[in-house]
């Protein structure tokens, strides 16, 4: 059985923001989210988000989900 490789990603909540001069307290108010989530995201563009979460966040930045992730390549075996 071959092992199965997991695909990385990077959230670009941040870059998408910040090109629109929306800071982290407007999002999180824009996104009617709690502002500690929005900075999680912010800090840790790594991190595992949900769905719903990202629709919220799409929504507030007038952008569509696929423009706030970009898939990373996949590191040599």
């Amino acid at each position: 059985m071959r092992a199965r490789k997991i695909r990385m990603h990077r959230l670009k909540v941040k870059e998408v923001a910040m090109s629109k001069g929306i800071s982290r307290t407007k999002l999180a108010r824009l996104a009617e989210m709690q502002y500690d989530s929005i900075n999680g995201i912010w800090q840790h563009p790594e991190r595992d988000v949900s769905l719903s979460t990202l629709l919220k966040i799409a929504r507030a930045l007038k952008v569509g989900v696929s423009d706030l992730y970009e898939v990373l390549p996949d590191e040599p075996p």
